[in-house]
């Protein structure tokens, strides 16, 4: 999300936000997330008035949100940034329509052989394909870009490299950008300068 963050500072022009991130490869060991959270939020904690995590579970299993509460952190609403990129909405219709659906966003289809092939080891052992994939049918992308360009190509071939069937929805930046432009909305309101 570092990049998105970042993308909607500037188009905003938005001051005092600052994004520290943690490795993108932790969607893959969801079971490390919580840790590596908490690791950058004691790291940074003396230096901002107000922290914010931009991720959704992601697969800890509630394990990010009791860390939360703990930390006295929010977060993104949603399961994962399929959820809050499309909204509620489009992601509920979407998961009824098709429960066996992979998502990509701009930056998985960016990403695709390093995270997808690469990070669950289809490029070394092959085989796995049809076992990880087994009770998928479909490739949903969901493009931040309103014009995706290339990227939708892109998109198209990692569905074929997958041989799934293949659909693009353009969401924009959904709940990322209404939390963040809530929070620049307080923090204006003098609830906290960084």
């Amino acid at each position: 999300m570092a990049r998105e963050i970042a993308f909607l500072i500037e188009a905003n022009g938005w001051s005092g936000f600052t994004v520290h991130s943690i490795p993108a490869e932790f969607h893959n060991t969801p079971e490390r997330i919580a840790d590596a959270v908490r690791a950058r939020i004691e790291e940074v904690r003396g230096e901002f008035d107000q922290i914010f995590c931009a991720y959704a579970d992601c697969g800890t299993r509630g394990q990010l949100d009791a860390l939360l509460e703990e930390e006295g952190v929010a977060r993104l609403p949603g399961a994962h940034c399929y959820q809050f990129f499309a909204g509620e909405a489009l992601f509920g219709r979407l998961t009824d329509e098709e429960p066996g659906t992979f998502y990509l966003t701009d930056f998985l289809v960016e990403h695709f052989d390093r995270l997808v092939i690469g990070g669950l080891g289809l490029d070394r052992h092959p085989e796995l394909h049809d076992e990880y994939f087994k009770n998928y049918k479909r490739v949903v992308y969901l493009s931040q870009r309103e014009e995706p360009g290339e990227w939708l190509e892109r998109a198209r071939r990692a569905a074929q490299r997958l041989s799934l069937e293949f659909e693009h929805h353009v969401t924009g930046y959904g709940e990322l950008e209404h939390s963040l432009k809530r929070l620049a909305a307080a923090r204006d309101d003098g609830y906290g300068s960084r």
